[in-house]
């Protein structure tokens, strides 16, 4: 990841490896169903085997894009919600970014594995944590949003071990991995009846056939 995070590369943050942006619903979490524009960055060092966003990886496929041209798009439709995803974003300074399109009135949110410092200004934050790769003392402090992928039984007692280190009022989501949903789904259901603290988060987009 060094010519990712190249200072010099990065021009401070004015400049970002974009892999997408794009006008859609949100399909999962707290936030499903909300309309918002997703700013997709490329470049992520955790690696999770199951990942449906593997060509983001690789930050040197995406050629820097100058962040004032994708706030522009961002502006020119109705979006009031900004997504901020990957890869990992914060592999990045994300301040121009961030700060720029919070004085546009929109909100910000991050979708994070926490393992990296923390850079820029957020309405909500979910994090969403990798055994590859922990999330960092202060992802935790951070988090609105605690989202665990549930690949099998054994990733319930994963989940319990991160809710057991976010705030009180954060709120937790156990998510079935997308191609074992249907096996995994009753063991997640019964495991969020007897610990009701759990709501269960799907991928929506993925049935409304939406990015």
């Amino acid at each position: 990841m060094a010519a990712a995070t190249d200072p010099a590369w990065l021009d401070g943050g004015r400049m970002l490896p974009l892999v997408e942006d794009f006008y859609t619903i949100q399909g999962e979490g707290f936030h499903a169903g909300k309309p918002a524009y997703f700013i997709r960055l490329g470049g992520c060092d955790v690696g999770c085997r199951w990942c449906d966003a593997k060509y983001t990886w690789n930050p040197k496929l995406y050629p820097p894009t100058d962040v004032q041209t994708v706030i522009d798009r961002a502006m020119s439709c109705p979006a009031q919600a900004i997504v901020i995803t990957g890869g990992e974003p914060l592999l990045y300074p994300l301040g121009v970014l961030t700060e720029t399109l919070r004085e546009r009135g929109l909100q910000i949110f991050l979708e994070t594995s926490g393992s990296h410092p923390f850079s820029g200004v957020f309405d909500w934050v979910c994090l969403s944590p990798k055994r590859r790769q922990p999330p960092l003392d202060e992802a935790f402090e951070r988090a609105d949003e605690l989202k665990v992928i549930v690949e099998s039984e054994e990733d319930f007692e994963w989940a319990e071990r991160n809710a057991a280190r976010v705030g009180g009022k954060c709120l937790l989501f156990l998510q079935p991995e997308w191609s074992v949903a249907e096996k995994v789904m009753p063991a997640i259901v019964e495991y969020a009846k007897a610990h009701p603290q759990w709501n269960i988060s799907i991928q929506t987009h993925k049935y409304m056939h939406i990015p």
